[in-house]
């Protein structure tokens, strides 16, 4: 590989092999450095995305053998055991294997021309008067090499060690959960066609629980966690939980892995001079559920028209690089914010008052309000849709009022 490229991807996840794909498209030369020996392992995400953001990435349909099922909504259960279901007449959402899923995306950005390095880590960026001129690189955990480029791509996850020496702001700690990711067999009951959320502070406190199951028999069930142990706490869940027990309670773990999630939002600055950080180490993750795919690629799309435009005009400064931030706030801001509204108003319920809510919601039949909803995604504009719907306006206020009593 050539010690100098227009462009240096830090990662190979989705996001930077994304945004490599979307460059190399576009005539750059690009040299993506992946510290694992295999694009996406070890995997960590259950791999639960929306079909309308897979197409509005223009990534869908994705190849069969990637696909482990699809669905067509959610029941949502409370802490004693209450439930509200949700619907679609289409399918909304599918589940990836995630191994798979990663490397279809790393494979089509090779074919356009990108470069993958596996075993490479990158230990530090060099900086040269303020601006990020290339990158050092260890391969095999041996030898280090110096690659110089034009800018940089940090898409290295939420360990923010390389966004840390540019001396930007990482994610806001106080807002990362910690989650348990299973692969389970022996599950009884499953309804194949939909996803199921469990919901409980003596479950998951400050997140939620999920079962996801697969067309081959087995599951995926997993949740995240302010507080606690997140293997105790799954085990708690199917061992206690009133709905998740009755499914759960004899089921076989085979496989488990734990990861970090973000749920604070994207970062105030994401570049400096050549430099631009996208994904999880961006906090492009959505607060309402954590999931950051969707989110992280369309941040990646917007990245590389950035820098193919900076390559382009030969202006890779920080004062140019402002327009990616700019982009991104105008099209992920609104909804982020309505997310981290709801974000708040979940983790300040008592489970009391969650069993409450989704008793309300059941006996409002709100399942035939949210069932128009047109994107999962971007949930702020969502919500602006359904509000038209009087009904919508009824548990608005509903909320409203039990996050006021639950901040007095």
């Amino acid at each position: 590989m050539k010690p100098f490229s227009d462009v240096v991807v830090v990662g190979g996840g989705p996001c930077g092999s994304f945004s490599a794909l979307k460059l190399a498209k576009l005539g750059a030369d690009v040299n993506v450095f992946e510290e694992h020996s295999e694009i996406g392992v070890p995997s960590h995400c259950a791999g639960h995305l929306s079909l309308k953001g897979l197409k509005l990435l223009r990534l869908y349909p994705l190849p069969a053998e990637i696909v482990e099922n699809t669905f067509y909504g959610a029941v949502f259960h409370s802490p004693k055991g209450k439930k509200f279901s949700v619907r679609f007449s289409s399918p909304v959402t599918c589940v990836v294997n995630r191994v798979l899923f990663d490397k279809y995306i790393a494979g089509i950005a090779e074919d356009a021309g990108a470069h993958h390095l596996f075993n490479s880590r990158v230990t530090s960026l060099i900086i040269e008067n303020g601006l990020v001129k290339g990158v050092v690189v260890r391969h095999n955990a041996k030898t280090e090499k110096r690659f110089s480029t034009k800018i940089v791509i940090d898409a290295e996850g939420i360990s923010s060690r390389i966004l840390r020496q540019t001396g930007l702001s990482t994610l806001n700690r106080r807002m990362i959960v910690n989650a348990v990711q299973a692969e389970v067999e022996n599950v009884k009951d499953l309804e194949t066609d939909i996803v199921e959320v469990f919901l409980g502070k003596g479950y998951a406190p400050g997140f939620y629980a999920w079962l996801i199951p697969k067309l081959d028999g087995r599951a995926k069930v997993g949740l995240a966690t302010k507080t606690g142990k997140p293997k105790e706490l799954l085990q708690r869940l199917m061992l206690k939980h009133p709905a998740a027990s009755k499914k759960l309670r004899a089921a076989k773990i085979c496989k488990i892995s734990f990861h970090p999630i973000t749920l604070g939002g994207p970062i105030s600055k994401s570049y400096s001079n050549g430099f631009l950080a996208v994904g999880d180490v961006a906090s492009q993750v959505k607060p309402s559920t954590g999931g950051g795919v969707i989110f992280g690629m369309t941040c990646a799309d917007i990245a590389a028209k950035i820098v193919h435009e900076g390559l382009q005009r030969n202006d890779l400064s920080s004062q140019f690089l402002s327009a990616y931030q700019k982009r991104c706030n105008e099209t992920l801001g609104f909804d982020v914010n309505v997310m981290l509204r709801m974000r708040k108003t979940l983790d300040a319920m008592s489970d009391d008052k969650i069993d409450d809510a989704i008793a309300f919601c059941t006996k409002l039949g709100l399942d035939k309000v949210i069932d128009k909803v047109e994107d999962i995604d971007f949930q702020g504009r969502s919500l602006l849709h359904i509000l038209r719907n009087p009904k919508m306006f009824m548990a608005l206020f509903y909320f409203l009022a039990l996050h006021l009593s639950a901040n007095p």
